[in-house]
């Protein structure tokens, strides 16, 4: 009898277990190992012939090519090669992956969490070298967009495990970063924020400030208005060490500017280099001009890199994923 009990027991137990897996897989509920990875690091999966010879030549090319509007090269990714073969168990959960295929068709495809989340895999494939470098040219700008956005989400994750909990800007301006708690404000005046962060060899920084709807011109006086509005918010707000020292743009090179959003809301990028008038100092700064239509304003929020003898990448990457994680709070 003992026995008979202990088998209508585990028998209903066997198939609970297996409705709960069931209904697991119903909901796409699959369990997935946390992804791993440095901020801007690309795992690619590639045959090593191909890695040497021309299509790796592509993949260096266009993945590894100089992050637009910094003083020195350094790669919008830092390139990392697998072989096919060794492509198993933990080398699978790289955050982002490339993986280049010899196939009887040419496609590019994206997939989501494959092996791990969050995720992203590229995945190119191509009859011959040629076709696999074409197709390499035509998407890439897509695939690393991608990426991108997958480290910012990534970035705006590990900010939550120390974050800065100031309420001053909220309060100020009626919007909130999202940053880590090593940045703190070193000024304010007025509805100007300088943040700041002690980094190796210098500072990353933060300024907010408000502007007047429609005081950023169109068409080709666009630029020259944004390097305007900057040189003056420099010269009132971001002094050097001396009277007469301030920052203003590099005059030597124009910034490139971009069309984009932030929150649903219309905003103007900008990448360029600062410096200081009067004194050898300098780096790269990215800067946005949100349209804030519900309040009658422009938000500029700029980030900009002052570490001389520092590689700036990953730190203005960082400030990007800050800025891009405003909320409007009215």
């Amino acid at each position: 009898m003992k026995q008979l009990v202990l088998f209508i027991i585990g028998t209903f137990l066997l198939i609970s277990c297996q409705n709960t897996s069931n209904k697991n897989k119903n909901n796409g509920e699959i369990y997935l190992p946390q992804s791993n990875g440095q901020i801007n690091s690309l795992a690619v999966v590639i045959d090593n012939t191909l890695w040497k010879g021309s299509v790796g030549d592509t993949i260096r090319k266009y993945f590894a090519s100089p992050v637009d509007g910094l003083s020195t090269e350094e790669p919008i990714f830092s390139l990392h090669q697998i072989p096919p073969q060794i492509f198993t168990d933990n080398t699978r959960n790289s955050r982002n992956i490339l993986i280049i295929e010899k196939d009887s068709i040419n496609n590019v495809v994206i997939k989501e969490n494959l092996f791990a989340k969050p995720q992203r895999i590229g995945v190119i494939r191509g009859r011959t070298n040629r076709d696999i470098t074409c197709e390499i040219q035509e998407h890439f700008a897509k695939i690393v967009r991608e990426f991108k956005e997958n480290d910012i989400r990534e970035n705006q994750l590990r900010f939550q495990k120390s974050l800065n909990k100031e309420k001053d800007i909220e309060e100020k301006l009626g919007f909130k970063l999202t940053m880590p708690s090593v940045y703190k404000i070193v000024k304010k005046e007025n509805n100007f924020f300088w943040i700041e962060r002690q980094i190796k060899g210098g500072t990353a920084n933060i300024i907010i400030y408000e502007m007047p709807p429609n005081s950023i011109p169109e068409g080709d006086a666009r630029s020259e208005g944004i390097v305007k509005m900057r040189d003056s918010i420099g010269k009132r707000y971001i002094p050097g060490r001396e009277e007469g020292m301030y920052m203003v743009s590099e005059s030597a090179f124009a910034p490139s500017i971009y069309n984009t959003t932030i929150k649903d809301r219309k905003t103007i990028e900008s990448k360029g280099l600062w410096e200081v008038k009067n004194f050898l100092l300098g780096g790269p700064y990215i800067n946005y001009i949100i349209e804030d239509k519900p309040n009658n304003r422009l938000v500029v929020v700029e980030g900009f890199v002052s570490a001389p003898m520092t590689e700036k990448r990953d730190y203005l990457f960082e400030l990007e994923s800050i800025i891009k994680s405003i909320t409007f709070v009215k």
